[in-house]
């Protein structure tokens, strides 16, 4: 495991190689109440109030706060049921008292729980959360809240790195984006790009052009040494310039390709 102090630089190199706006993010799944540092936010009983995990997020890498969220914490009832907190078997269909409208909203919502992936039932009991550049603990995934054109550093940054065993594979999910951005992702120890979905975008006033790139943290050391050569490489994000230029200088290998399928190389 990767030593808070270690990951804190860490934080600062991919700040300054992808310019972001917000810190990343580190997440630490709990399993009892020692694991919360003192300073913590427990929102149900610093506030009297309850709140989704995307707003828990949204506070430690927009405010620098760090959050811990428990069950009597939430406000949102997918993260209960996919991080283990909570059965989906409390969703009950078919009570009488319920109007038709009701018993078919609660029929798709218990379909969409029973395809959620999901972490080990009491294993947990929460959510700790923090910006990953002063967290004070070893956080189990990282998460970075970018534009599409960091994004599309980030992929790159992995290609260039045969050694990274170069592999992100998504869902394409429009709901459930605290679900998806993590569990899978504890799970199988991937890379995962997930979209923010409606709530996060209404509650946690994500900007629409944000996408949630996830590691496992033991995955950390790969992807900034991935990100510092791509910088060398002057492929960085801000190392692409915009331009329209017809008969653009090609890299080398374009000639040879050209050349091989019989057309003209650039000169």
């Amino acid at each position: 495991m990767i030593k808070y102090e270690k990951i804190n630089e860490y934080s600062k190199d991919i700040e300054q190689y992808l310019r972001l706006k917000t810190s990343p993010v580190a997440v630490k799944f709990i399993q009892n109440e020692d694991e919360i540092p003192t300073y913590a936010v427990r929102p149900k009983r610093d506030t009297g109030k309850h709140l989704a995990q995307c707003q828990a997020f949204a506070m430690s890498r927009r405010e620098g706060k760090t959050v811990a969220v428990l069950k009597e914490d939430q406000s949102c009832w997918a993260p209960l049921i996919s991080y283990g907190l909570i059965d989906s078997s409390v969703i009950d269909t078919e009570k009488p008292e319920y109007d038709l409208q009701l018993k078919g909203t609660l029929q798709w919502i218990k379909g969409l729980a029973d395809a959620l992936p999901a972490l080990e039932k009491g294993k947990y009991i929460g959510v700790l959360s923090a910006p990953l550049t002063t967290a004070k603990f070893e956080p189990d995934a990282v998460m970075i809240y970018s534009n599409n054109g960091q994004l599309r550093s980030m992929l790159m940054a992995l290609k260039f790195m045969p050694e990274a065993e170069y592999s992100v594979e998504s869902d394409i999910e429009p709901f459930d984006s605290c679900v998806y951005s993590l569990v899978p992702v504890l799970l199988n120890g991937k890379y995962r790009v997930t979209f923010p979905d409606p709530g996060e975008y209404e509650r946690a006033v994500v900007d629409e052009d944000k996408v949630i790139f996830t590691m496992p943290v033991n995955r950390l050391d790969e992807f900034v040494e991935a990100l510092k050569k791509l910088e060398q490489r002057g492929l960085g994000y801000t190392g692409l310039k915009k331009i329209m230029q017809p008969d653009f200088p090609r890299p080398d290998f374009y000639n040879e390709i050209f050349k091989a399928a019989g057309l003209e190389v650039s000169r």
